[in-house]
């Protein structure tokens, strides 16, 4: 019997002792002195000598094979540069490939993705990617990889990469400067890993396994790349952006007709091999893509993303405190935005601005912004300094403990403002839980506002807990937040509030071949007004299931149950001189809906999604269609559209509500790019055309034309036109 207990226990050990070594991947990067030409023919004898990462293991369709087309990637460096030689097989050369544009999202398409945690921490991380036809891309992982938010493609650094097409399988070759990431002086190893997207075998993989219930870029799962001598210290050239911009534009409303040139620029400018200085004078974001349209039908404001370049290196110093849906005290949306006179929301230009931000030692980062605004006296805007320092410490394996100071303030208090906006401060302490497999992730802050003659409470508190398992997920969210909090440069849709939200989720991973997963959650909102005696004011019990099919294909199903105290009256039509519904009564009402997305891999794509049931003391129809034609790889067509049917009884209004929004992106080659966006709102009695040219005749540096248009839907007059003629130029020095 003893020797049947020892040999169980030898057999365990070995097979711990197999599973800690696949976990523990790693290879050597080889310093070199040999010249590669970036050509995406792995020709020079230098890689025969290099070490691979290869043996990829399965993400999809399941997680516990080694993928059927093998990956190898080669390592090179010397005092400048990264080198990488990969070799991805395939059945043929049948690729998906979108579009010729960078930047590219990985869903959908052939390409490979390599992820660089220079600091060992497992909460940042640099991607590049590649497709078969060598478009390129770059992102920044914050959070870990734990959630979407925190994927930001919109960063961009300059290196170069090509790909090279054969019968079954092809190649790249990437040159990526050193200077390009931040790590320490003397470093001798960064965590890695690497996700590849394979359409023809319908086959995601990755070099590291991630089980299928983590996001495929989640940095729990990493291995080492070990360098062959330490790296030395990075000069990180001074970058200077300078930009030109001829702007002409009518507001057919007011027949005030604007010709300007204005000229600014941005500098950065490395400190040390770990920390970045962004600067920017008299920034112009004009060749930003145009906020997409949204329908809202509720009673708060819609968060949209960041997509200014300033304000996105090392985001998360910045905005990753509280939390993201309730209770987020910044918001680099609200600087350079503000309401005019009649609330409508216009620019307020910025006058010049800095970030600092990166690592000061192993385990500390440093955030600190300022940025000044200019004054506007017409539409009563005062100019406003706004700045933020935060600092993040690592604890534990993955987790840190964060603090934070906001303040805005006007220094010159003109006349229009009152001695109570004079200035908005905001302190607070964030612990940010994460375990080392992912498993357990959380959060836990408390923040006060200070304004003046106002200091006492102004709290918001916040706890969140998750777990998330193969089979089973669940979370507890606990918020609240004090009627006085504010935070002017914050995202906080409502105050006065006691809210707990709760969710638990079973995923099935069933043997047959159609159905990759399929589950169900229960998922529940419930908000009290500590205001109001702590009056129950709004609950939401959601059931949802849904399934995901080997061939792509998604189909889900949701039964909603809701209730509403209106403590204002609230009119959700937007119906000129409609009868809003009456502040002091409660709504219940039930929601059902379907949702079906057909496989992205075919050229037509497609979405359709029917809700319907009630809506306060009336009924809700709703319709959502998404289609998409890939004529590959030059033209993509995208079109949705949104139908919401209000019927409410009299007197109160009922609305028909279209939002459609057909788009048309034109590649003419890997540096020239076309694209067009057409949005009609009737709730927002808006027709908007917004069609960007643009020409990257160097590397970073671009050429934009942008037009845009915008009419009144009922009548199809105009409102407003403007074309933009922007030259920006990357120069290292």
């Amino acid at each position: 019997m003893a020797k049947h207990y020892s040999v169980l226990l030898l057999l365990l050990f070995i097979s711990f002792f197999t599973q800690a070594q696949v976990q523990s991947k790693a290879f050597t990067v080889k310093f070199i002195t040999a010249e590669i030409v970036i050509d995406g023919v792995l020709d020079e004898a230098v890689w025969e000598s290099a070490e691979s990462a290869n043996s990829f293991q399965q993400y999809f369709p399941t997680d516990s094979v080694l993928a059927t087309q093998k990956t190898e990637i080669k390592m090179l460096f010397d005092d400048k540069n990264l080198y990488l030689g990969l070799r991805m097989d395939t059945k043929g050369k049948d690729y998906v490939i979108p579009s010729l544009e960078r930047d590219f999202r990985a869903g959908g398409n052939d390409n490979i993705s390599l992820l660089f945690d220079t600091f060992n921490d497992g909460t940042n991380a640099f991607l590049f990617g590649i497709n078969p036809y060598g478009v390129r891309r770059e992102a920044l992982i914050t959070g870990g990889g734990g959630g979407l938010g925190g994927f930001t493609t919109s960063w961009d650094v300059k290196w170069r990469g090509e790909s090279k097409i054969y019968d079954n399988y092809y190649t790249a070759e990437m040159v990526i400067p050193l200077t390009s990431f931040k790590f320490r002086e003397g470093e001798t190893k960064w965590r890695f890993n690497s996700y590849r997207f394979d359409m023809q075998a319908n086959e995601r993989s990755t070099w590291i396994r991630i089980p299928q219930n983590q996001l495929i870029f989640n940095l729990a799962f990493m291995g080492d790349m070990v360098f062959e001598k330490p790296l030395g210290k990075s000069r990180t050239p001074l970058a200077l952006i300078p930009y030109v911009n001829g702007f002409s534009g009518k507001d057919f409303e007011t027949n005030d007709v604007t010709n300007t040139v204005k000229v600014g620029g941005d500098a950065k400018i490395s400190i040390g091999n770990s920390m970045n200085l962004d600067v920017t004078i008299n920034p112009d974001f004009s060749q930003v893509e145009v906020d997409n349209f949204i329908t809202n039908l509720t009673r708060f404001e819609i968060g949209l993303p960041e997509r200014r370049q300033f304000f996105i290196d090392n985001n998360d110093l910045f905005g990753n405190f509280g939390g993201s849906r309730d209770a987020n005290p910044f918001f680099s949306r609200r600087i350079g935005i503000a309401e005019d006179v009649d609330g409508n929301t216009i620019e307020n230009s910025i006058i010049a601005g800095a970030r600092l931000s990166g690592k000061l030692n192993n385990n500390l980062r440093l955030g600190f912004l300022n940025i000044q605004t200019e004054e506007d006296a017409a539409n009563q805007i005062a100019s406003n300094n706004n700045m933020m320092l935060s600092l993040q410490q690592k604890v534990f394996s993955r987790s840190n403990v964060s603090f934070f100071f906001i303040n805005r303030q006007t220094f010159d208090r003109p006349d229009f403002i009152e001695e109570s906006e004079e200035y908005n401060r905001v302190v607070g302490l964030d612990y940010n839980l994460a375990s080392a497999d992912n498993t357990w992730i959380g959060k836990f802050y408390g923040h006060k506002s200070f304004q003046p003659n106002d200091s006492e409470g102004n709290y918001s508190l916040g706890a969140f807990t998750g777990y998330n398992s193969r089979k089973y997920g669940a979370f507890v969210d606990v918020v609240l937040i004090d009627e006085e909090f504010t935070s002017d440069l914050g995202f906080i849709p409502r105050k006065d509030i006691f809210k707990v939200a709760g969710s638990f989720n079973r995923l099935f991973w069933p043997t047959d071949r159609k159905i990759n997963n399929h589950g169900f959650e229960l998922f529940s909102v419930y908000t009290w007004r500590p205001g109001l005696d702590f009056q129950n004011t709004d609950h939401e019990i959601n059931f949802i299931w849904g399934a995901e099919f080997n061939n792509l294909t998604e189909i889900s199903a949701f039964y909603s149950n809701q209730f509403i105290f209106l403590t204002d009256e609230f009119e959700p039509t937007g119906k000129d001189d409609a009868v809003p519904l009456p502040a002091g009564q409660g709504y219940h009402f039930n929601l059902f809906g379907v949702e079906y997305r057909s496989d992205r891999r075919k050229v037509f794509s497609y979405s359709i999604e029917p809700t319907f049931g009630g809506f306060f003391n009336g009924d809700r129809y709703s319709l959502e269609v998404g289609a998409n034609i890939r004529l590959q790889p030059k033209l993509n067509i995208g079109f949705n559209a949104q139908y919401d049917h209000i019927g409410l009884p009299e007197p109160f209004a009922t609305a028909d509500i279209w939002l459609i929004s057909p788009r048309f992106d034109l590649t003419f080659s890997k540096s020239i790019f076309w694209s067009t966006l057409i949005q009609f709102s009737n709730q927002r009695d808006n027709v908007g055309i917004n069609s960007r040219l643009q020409w990257r005749f160097a590397p970073l540096s671009d050429l934009f034309i942008v037009y845009n248009d915008n009419y009144f839907v009922n009548t199809f007059m105009p409102r407003n036109r403007s074309i933009n003629l922007k030259l920006t130029y990357w120069l290292n020095i």
